[in-house]
């Protein structure tokens, strides 16, 4: 069975003007997404700036949520890391606090072989005992998780279950999902998330639904009932807010949308800064030519 069918979020982290996370307003952006279709939570991914907590503010915001959530949707935790000690932590942690899946992301900077990524997420998921979804996404940690390895992991590993894929390549998608037909694949690019699907991805990891989580849920129930025209049509109306959403690093615009939108998720932590004047006038055009502001 798989974790999820259909829009999962990666939900962002919202913090104080002090830079404490913010958990009162992170309950109420919870709440909204659950209410609005949402199937799975992803908690402290790369939207919810993992990168800049600490392992105590991670494994609280993650328990956090699994309270808050209270088992109506799963919830993914973010417990990568690119020191395999440390995301074997974060993993079994994640695991305590109720967790119904651990995102494991590819070991960045390091840049490890494809043995080096076999042993690594191996570890991890033996460390553990629920499931594994691997992400794969070559352009922030410089390290791709070849079809192969998927393979490998996939059908030796029990407990490693799929792969969030955002490599940006839907040959790659085509030879995972021809050579692995078991794999439980999600997108990993909102502006892929139906091609995907075409091909057998079960839904999206998305960005996107943090601003639209109805549209987002809509858009892949549509493709799963196999409504793929319907789909494709949400799909294409989605692209000038999913380029606006991205244009400068994510999670830097979708914070700022969701600011815009009066929703109150406050400052990033450094090394992110606010957008560019230009981007954020482009990206309020956007929020208001998709009906989000008016």
């Amino acid at each position: 069975m798989s974790i999820f069918k259909g829009a999962g979020v990666a939900i962002i982290t919202p913090f104080k003007e002090n830079g404490d996370v913010n958990y009162e307003k992170f309950a109420e952006i919870i709440e909204n997404q659950i209410q609005n279709g949402t199937d799975c939570i992803i908690v402290c991914g790369t939207t919810g700036e993992a990168a800049c907590l600490t392992e105590e503010e991670h494994m609280a915001v993650i328990k956090f949520c699994v309270e808050q959530v209270k088992g109506r949707v799963p919830v993914m935790a973010g417990a990568g890391s690119n020191n395999t000690r440390t995301a074997v932590y974060l993993s079994q942690e994640s695991e305590k606090v109720g967790a119904d899946a651990i995102l494991s992301v590819t070991p960045y900077y390091n840049k490890t072989t494809q043995k080096g990524l076999i042993e690594h997420f191996t570890e991890i998921a033996e460390s553990v005992n629920i499931p594994i979804v691997l992400y794969s996404v070559r352009s922030r940690t410089g390290v791709n998780v070849e079809p192969e390895t998927v393979k490998y992991l996939v059908e030796n590993v029990p407990n490693i279950v799929g792969i969030k894929e955002a490599s940006g390549s839907m040959s790659q998608v085509a030879k995972i999902l021809s050579i692995c037909p078991d794999v439980e694949l999600y997108s990993g690019d909102d502006d892929m998330t139906i091609p995907m699907m075409s091909l057998g991805a079960l839904g999206v990891i998305s960005v996107v639904s943090n601003v639209a989580p109805r549209y987002v849920h809509d858009m892949c129930m549509k493709a799963l009932n196999g409504d793929f025209a319907g789909a494709a049509t949400m799909q294409l109306a989605e692209v000038d807010l999913v380029e606006a959403l991205f244009c400068e690093t994510n999670p830097i615009p979708v914070k700022e949308a969701m600011n815009i939108l009066g929703l109150e998720v406050g400052p990033l932590r450094k090394p992110l800064v606010p957008m560019s004047d230009k981007n954020r006038e482009r990206l309020i055009r956007s929020l208001e030519s998709f009906g989000l502001l008016k």
